[in-house]
């Protein structure tokens, strides 16, 4: 399988597992070293990490319906390293009612080939998007920059 095609593949496991409330759909891209800095959530490492992770996972699915949008504005791959980034548009409905939670995270993901050639999350940094303190009600737009990347258009939640 391509590499590029691999990563990607990853990314849709991902974005599944929390659309459909599937904590081992997400664990199963993770490499068993996973380093976890998950926005205001302890850091993981290895196993503990992924166990940790794995219980929060639970709990967030037991509480809420999630939708999740991927938007990838890069994926590099250098060898059997590769790296992607771009935002999280997360949207988490209470199962007991109540309004829905709107969050946007900015993430970078890192990935390593493991022995039997499989692409797997190793690496994973997300924390949320914020506003421009001199356009305060704009966060980053999804038009093209003078640097080729893509921005995506949002008007903040309150």
């Amino acid at each position: 399988m391509d590499n590029l095609y691999a990563i990607n593949v990853g990314k849709t496991e991902f974005r599944e597992g929390f659309n459909l409330g599937d904590a081992a759909r997400i664990l199963a891209i993770a490499d068993p070293d996973l380093v976890n800095f998950s926005s205001e959530q302890p850091s993981g490492f290895g196993k503990t990490g992924l166990d940790r992770l794995a219980i929060r996972l639970q709990s967030l699915f037991e509480q809420f319906a999630v939708k999740l949008a991927v938007i990838v504005v890069e994926i590099r791959i250098q060898g059997d390293v590769a790296y992607d980034y771009g935002w999280h548009d997360l949207t988490l409905t209470p199962k007991n009612g109540g309004a829905p939670i709107h969050r946007r995270d900015r993430y970078v993901d890192i990935w390593r080939k493991n022995p039997q050639g499989n692409w797997k999350l190793w690496m994973y940094m997300d924390n949320q998007d914020v506003r421009d303190p001199f356009q305060p009600d704009r966060v980053p737009s999804n038009q093209p920059t003078a640097t080729g990347a893509r921005e995506s258009s949002c008007t903040t939640v309150h």
